[in-house]
């Protein structure tokens, strides 16, 4: 498998936790060499801002940040956000601006909702995540109805041809679940992660260097 260049963290769902698990392994990834996070694309602008949330958390400076992008108001799916927006998404430009960034650090990518978001009439997220060509990280709920959200998750990035990094489970432990999403979606759980009653960036960091990766699958694709 040739070296990866970062990972793409998608999700089984619209807050499921993506942004946290992403700061979680851009954390865990500074010990091999330098990392990016990047979220190409953001809606909801004025309300929502992963990048800041980020920077929070990973306490990232700013060479640890790429902030080109599309920037949307509306908390909304990215293809309703832009035709509110009256503009439309292009993935070309995203995929450049991927090119120039991943020149000089890998990057933690962060995707908007899931793999089937629509981000302009005819491409879904899932295109974008072709035309960039990273292992995907998987951010599932650990609850009832994950088995089925993550198992067509998993076949979706298999149908393009997408390596899948593996599956972070946030919420309550739940064996069973982790048991049948690794024996019927033939994916590694590469992190458990509790739902926190206090997120901090000293919680947060403690996990990841604790309890994210123990087998350094994630870091051996850096290499």
């Amino acid at each position: 498998m040739p070296v990866a260049r970062g990972f793409f963290v998608t999700g089984t769902d619209t807050g499921v936790g993506k942004t946290v698990v992403s700061a979680a392994i851009l954390m865990k990834l500074r010990s091999t060499g330098p990392v990016r996070y990047w979220k190409p694309i953001q809606t909801g602008i004025e309300q929502d801002d992963d990048t800041a949330t980020v920077t929070w958390l990973a306490g990232c400076a700013s060479s640890e940040l790429w902030t080109a992008g599309v920037r949307l108001p509306c908390p909304v799916s990215p293809h309703l956000a832009a035709r509110l927006a009256r503009t439309t998404i292009d993935l070309a430009p995203l995929e450049d601006s991927f090119n120039e960034a991943a020149q000089t650090a890998h990057l933690v990518v962060e995707g908007a909702g899931g793999v089937l978001v629509p981000i302009n009439d005819l491409q879904f997220m899932i295109d974008l995540m072709v035309r960039l060509d990273l292992p995907v990280v998987i951010a599932a709920r650990s609850t009832l109805g994950t088995i089925n959200h993550t198992l067509l998750t998993i076949e979706a990035l298999r149908h393009r041809a997408l390596t899948i990094a593996g599956v972070v489970m946030i919420g309550p432990p739940n064996a069973d679940n982790r048991s049948a999403i690794e024996q019927y979606g033939d994916a590694p759980v590469v992190g458990e992660m509790p739902l926190f009653e206090t997120l901090s960036p000293g919680i947060l960091s403690a996990w990841a260097t604790q309890m994210l990766d123990r087998d350094g699958r994630l870091t051996a694709m850096l290499r």
